[in-house]
């Protein structure tokens, strides 16, 4: 990403819609930058916010001193204007305006620039054109944001095959060579990801970076996500001969932005779980949901600013008439809330599984995104029973078990399922994963039977998240 401060991003990508916070903060070129532009996320700091609908948008940002910062950010790019002195791009104030507006669009009222962004937008897209002159930019066309989006791929394709060259020279060197060198070299590496415009990627690398001097087993791990990543370049390398579902999820995963689309489903949807994963002062929020007639589950994942929680939030245990439009990949369940037409009465847990059925599910999953954690599942007759270090779900029916997963057992959520367990068996919804299960929710085992319809009130179902 070539910037000059004043400075801009050669042109690349289709316009984008709306950037997640995880897509803004993959941009950062470090962590400190991260830090600091998730303190400008909020609305406080800025006045004067606005869009002009095809992938610009600014704003003013309160500073140290009597002139406030004037900041403008071309999406399409990306690329990056600001009149701060920061040599970081993008810099801390273009980052607080992304993360604003991944948080809450509304802030940013569509309308033409203000005065001192109009000339800069105006300008980097006659260049992105090629259009001679000074006259105004023309129109973006079809054409227009294919050329774009060929020239962010030749960009991702650059990235991809430089982090494959890394890989191998870290391969030959050895994996012990990573902890002489510290976390800067997987800062280094992600920056790198960033300028090549795949934020994904550089997530990944940053992953990477915590493992390295973790403790025990902390190698195997580095081998085995250093496999992953190996697995995701090769499939960017070669998308063009994979099934457009699995092409649509490397996209994604490489953190191309992607849009709901296809046809909603509307169905009565179950809340099954919710909950929130704080990222410093990012806060993201996760609502699972099941489709009592159409049997998909689906994952709603929205943002907060900092210090806000998302504004999306749906009780655990009620249950809605709504349209649920999902995003494309294979094996993706993340979908948008559409219109909703009320609330419906509650019902029973969805169909569960047997725990010996568990690890297949998750292992059928990986065929569609094998770069997938884990995978929601919901167990049926299953007992939280210690097991050495930690707990594990017992089969009541059979001799088989899935482990509680690492993260679950400092939760209280976990004493909240052995005391509603009382030593009999429940149904319990969760991901299982390679680290195993993670429970979120659990069905009081007095309630009727699975499939009949439960009170009207949500106390049938505990959350443990």
């Amino acid at each position: 990403m070539q910037l000059s401060h004043g400075g801009e991003t050669s042109p690349a990508a289709a316009p984008v819609a709306r950037w997640s916070v995880e897509q803004v903060l993959a941009l950062a070129p470090d962590a400190a930058s991260r830090t600091a532009g998730g303190r400008l996320g909020t609305a406080g700091p800025w006045s004067g916010t606005g869009g002009d609908g095809a992938g610009a948008v600014w704003g003013l940002c309160e500073g140290s001193g009597s002139t406030p910062y004037r900041t403008v950010v071309d999406l399409t790019g990306p690329a990056y204007h600001c009149s701060c002195p920061s040599r970081k791009f993008p810099c801390k104030h273009a980052l607080g305006l992304l993360l604003l507006r991944a948080a809450d669009e509304a802030a940013f009222r569509r309308s033409d620039p203000a005065d001192w962004a109009a000339a800069w937008i105006e300008g980097r897209r006659r260049r992105a054109d090629g259009s001679p002159g000074s006259g105004a930019a023309r129109e973006p066309t079809s054409t227009d944001a294919r050329k774009r989006a060929e020239r962010r791929a030749e960009r991702v394709t650059g990235g991809v095959r430089e982090l494959e060259q890394r890989l191998s020279d870290l391969l030959r060197g050895g994996l012990a060579t990573t902890e002489r060198a510290g976390y800067g070299l997987w800062e280094e590496t992600a920056a790198r990801m960033v300028d090549a415009q795949a934020p994904g990627l550089a997530a990944r690398v940053r992953e990477l970076g915590a493992i390295t001097g973790s403790g025990p087993g902390g190698p195997v791990r580095l081998l085995e996500e250093c496999g992953l990543l190996h697995l995701l370049d090769t499939a960017w390398l070669g998308r063009e001969r994979l099934p457009e579902p699995l092409a649509a999820t490397v996209r994604t995963r490489m953190g191309l932005p992607a849009s709901a689309e296809g046809p909603p489903v509307r169905d009565h949807w179950s809340v099954l779980a919710q909950y929130d994963t704080p990222d410093g002062r990012i806060v993201a929020r996760r609502i699972w949901l099941y489709g009592r007639e159409s049997h998909r589950t689906a994952l709603l994942l929205s943002f907060g600013a900092p210090g806000r929680p998302p504004a999306q939030a749906l009780p655990v245990g009620t249950a809605i008439d709504a349209e649920l439009t999902p995003y494309p990949g294979g094996g993706q369940l993340r979908a948008e809330l559409g219109e909703q037409f009320g609330a419906v009465p509650p019902a029973g847990p969805p169909p569960g599984i047997a725990a010996a059925e568990a690890p297949a599910v998750y292992g059928n999953a990986l065929r569609d995104d094998p770069w997938l954690d884990a995978w929601p599942v919901v167990l049926r007759d299953v007992i939280p029973v210690p097991a050495g270090d930690g707990w594990q779900l017992a089969d009541a029916r059979s001799a088989s078990a899935v482990p509680i997963a690492p993260a679950a057992l400092s939760r209280p959520g976990l004493w909240k399922l052995v005391a509603l367990s009382g030593g009999g068996p429940v149904t319990v919804f969760g991901e299982i994963g390679h680290r195993g299960f993670d429970p979120y929710a659990a069905w009081d085992p007095g309630d009727p039977e699975e499939g009949e319809a439960a009170p009207a009130a949500a106390r049938s179902v505990v959350p443990l998240v």
